[in-house]
């Protein structure tokens, strides 16, 4: 199999250069795995790549954001355990990521999918005799939530939340360059919470406050009317492809989003195949005060993505919105926008099948 890196595109490795200087080649073997590579045909996008209403950049997969995890973990900790834990985090993401949490009702909290982690390592005869070799247990890379660093409760920063917010603001909706990532990167350190548990934090305030002041560009994209829709329409999709006959539930687990695409534009349902070729020319979403019966029309709310991180300082350690006005402010604003419960729609029909049909 041919090596990961090497066939990286030219800034996810300057990237991931920052992440960690030296890359962990240990860590090679366990991307190399079947599952791990599996992730790798799944956009960190949540398809937002497959419709006009977007310009992403480049294909960025969760393999990438998998890896990208890793590397920070591996960064603060150099501890094997909790860097597998992270890279295993998504090896359970079916097809369009989050889309999957909408179909089954999960979109405020997007963790519906994540039950079967435990199964695919377990399942796996090569990551599990990599863990054997490496005397690793199951038991202490299946769960990343049992790691601080690697994952914490929303607002708090850690090394997902850290490299999803770097990794969207290059490819998805562009905030920063290299150069911009690399000087807050390296302000990072791990400090105690109010808990006195381990979190990342930053070392001077006036970086901390950069990287809100940046990131609050991104966060209304998160929560925005055309992204919520497009999750959504997938999520219909795919759902209205099952009840049909034409996907099953683990092939959202097996498939890459390419294959599923294809089995959408080539099944012998005119109208799913029509509506989906609908979706992907699709260009803008629109705001509606009521549902319209001749759109695809859904009210659904976004998941609330924001962090208020710690900050060093001569005093103790701070959470920044306690310590700086102006950032307050940044945070505020985003946690007052709205992320839904109103409709929203496509400028074409699509009815989702709700039920199994009689082929």
């Amino acid at each position: 199999m041919n090596n990961y890196y090497d066939l990286l595109n030219r800034e996810v490795k300057e990237y991931f250069k920052i992440l960690s200087p030296i890359f962990p080649e240990w860590l090679l073997e366990y991307i190399n795995t079947p599952e791990m590579q599996r992730i790798s045909t799944i956009s960190l996008n949540c398809g937002d790549d497959y419709t006009k209403c977007f310009n992403i950049k480049y294909w960025y997969s969760n393999l990438d954001h998998s890896v990208g995890v890793a590397l920070i973990i591996w960064h603060f900790t150099h501890d094997k355990k909790q860097t597998l834990a992270g890279l295993f985090h998504d090896i359970a993401t079916p097809v369009f990521k989050h889309c999957i949490d909408f179909m089954n009702g999960d979109f405020e909290h997007q963790e519906s999918t994540e039950e079967r982690t435990t199964e695919i390592i377990q399942n796996s005869k090569e990551i599990m005799a990599l863990l054997k070799r490496d005397g690793i247990n199951l038991e202490e890379i299946c769960d990343y939530k049992i790691y601080p660093i690697a994952d914490n409760a929303t607002p708090k920063l850690s090394a997902d939340r850290f490299e999803y917010t770097f990794s969207s603001g290059l490819t998805f909706f562009r905030v920063w360059e290299l150069d911009t990532i690399k000087k807050i990167y390296n302000d990072v350190t791990i400090l105690k919470n109010e808990e006195g548990i381990d979190e990342l934090g930053f070392k001077h305030q006036e970086i901390c406050e950069e990287y809100i002041r940046i990131i609050s560009k991104l966060w209304p994209e998160w929560v925005s009317d055309k992204d919520r829709t497009s999750m959504q329409f997938l999520a219909d999709m795919c759902k209205s492809m099952n009840n049909a006959g034409y996907l099953t539930i683990e092939d959202l687990y097996n498939c890459s989003e390419k294959q599923i695409i294809e089995k959408i534009l080539n099944c012998d349902d005119e109208y799913l195949a029509i509506s989906f070729r609908n979706f992907m020319e699709a260009t803008q979403v629109y705001k509606s005060n009521e549902q319209l019966n001749n759109k695809y029309c859904i009210n659904v709310k976004a998941k609330t993505r924001y962090v208020v991180p710690l900050v060093l300082t001569e005093n103790g350690v701070f959470r920044i919105n306690n310590i700086s006005p102006e950032t307050n402010q940044y945070i505020e604003n985003y946690l007052a926008l709205p992320k839904g419960g109103y409709w929203t729609y496509f400028d074409f029909d699509f009815k989702p099948y709700v039920r199994k049909l009689s082929k």
